[in-house]
């Protein structure tokens, strides 16, 4: 049984980086169905499990401590290539498809909490935020949310159940509507000539930053800039007032270093290559270290709590239907403003290179619209929900 904290986390940490290696050089199909993240839940998830990894306050503080300093890191990294200014190149459909996305996934996890409130264990209100911010900006939000909200990791579970089985379900959908683009534009009379007048200056401008190589300069600026703006910001957050079970030390530091992320992301930090690349290391490492916490011995409510996504996700592509007929929008917005939500910076680029490679720049950045918003449209359903 592994009791240290050093360890404890060396073997997490291991885990992660085994699970990486082998999701980049694989060559096969697996990792397209199964992410590495999701491995990465289960494998931690069976070590906690199985009695590998025990329960000793020592674990628990370098749980607690590494989690919280990496959580703001992660944050403002991700948040650096999120240039605000870009959204307006968009378009008006472009924003409305964005947004009546994101309205329709937080609806649909209202009303199916209360179809199935009876039947969910206990703090599920919880896991659904964690769920919502995923699946209104990626696995990230997830993270910050289970962070801020503190979700039992065995409930957390569910949520990454949700997160891999109807999410594949749903990334599967939308390209096979691909080719039916035309039938679904005819019939909602959409205009896309708004797309050609975007994509080749987003193309240009993407192209450009990823042509730069990434020094040791630039990772030691990134990771010593990260590492300082969240210690700052950790400190002003102890300072500021709590509000519920949302609102809390934690939340004002998301707030603060997210507030800093969108304005250096306006900035020449922005150009600095490699920010992406760092927050995915800091991504699975926070990963693997939720999933040492998590207990796989209530997995057979699994069943409801898909059937749950199935339904929230019907609501959603219902809601984006009514809005494609009443703003005449195309099937590429809405496909893209989808996966934008639900699957993040992993589909709404391959999405968008599925109807053409130079609309690829387009999913890239309402994908990081995503990144933005999600922890914060996670953090409303789990304060609606909480109520109810």
């Amino acid at each position: 049984m592994i009791e240290g904290g050093f360890l404890y986390l060396g073997v997490v940490v291991g885990l992660a980086g085994l699970i990486a290696y082998f999701e980049s050089s694989s060559k096969s199909k697996f990792f397209k169905y199964v992410p590495g993240i999701v491995l990465i839940y289960f494998g931690g998830a069976i070590l906690k499990t199985s009695g590998i990894i025990g329960s000793t306050e020592e674990i628990d503080a370098t749980y607690g401590n590494v989690r919280d300093a990496l959580l703001p890191m992660l944050i403002l990294l991700m948040l650096l290539n999120c240039d605000l200014r870009k959204l307006v190149k968009l378009g008006p459909k472009m924003l409305i498809g964005y947004f009546a996305a994101s309205l329709s996934i937080v609806l649909g996890f209202v009303i199916t909490y209360l179809l199935f409130q009876g039947l969910y264990a206990p703090e599920t209100w919880q896991a659904f935020g964690a769920l919502a911010g995923s699946w209104t900006g990626g696995s990230a939000n997830m993270v910050i949310i289970q962070g801020i909200l503190d979700v039992p990791e065995n409930i957390f579970g569910y949520a990454l159940i949700m997160d891999t089985v109807n999410y594949s379900t749903w990334v599967m959908i939308m390209f096979w509507l691909v080719p039916f683009s035309g039938v679904f534009n005819r019939w909602a009379k959409a205009d896309t000539s708004h797309l050609d007048e975007i994509t080749a200056e987003l193309k240009e401008e993407h192209d450009e930053k990823q042509q730069k190589s990434i020094s040791f300069v630039h990772l030691m600026g990134l990771f010593s800039l990260a590492i300082f703006i969240s210690a700052v910001a950790a400190k002003f957050g102890e300072l500021l007032p709590e509000f519920g079970t949302v609102v809390n030390a934690t939340t004002w530091t998301i707030l603060i270093v997210s507030i800093v992320g969108v304005v250096l992301a306006m900035t020449r930090i922005a150009k600095v290559p490699g920010s992406m690349d760092v927050a995915n290391v800091l991504l699975y490492v926070v990963i693997a270290l939720i999933a040492s916490r998590a207990d796989f011995t209530q997995l057979f409510q699994a069943p409801i709590y898909i059937v749950s996504g199935f339904v929230i996700l019907a609501i959603h592509g219902l809601v984006l239907m009514i809005a494609a007929k009443l703003f005449k929008m195309d099937l590429f917005t809405l496909g893209v403003s989808s996966l934008a939500n639900i699957g993040g910076m992993a589909s709404a680029p391959l999405l968008a290179g599925a109807y053409h490679r130079s609309l690829i720049p387009i999913g890239v950045l309402m994908a990081l619209a995503g990144s933005f918003l999600g922890t914060y449209y996670g953090l409303l359903v789990a304060k609606i929900l909480s109520f109810l």
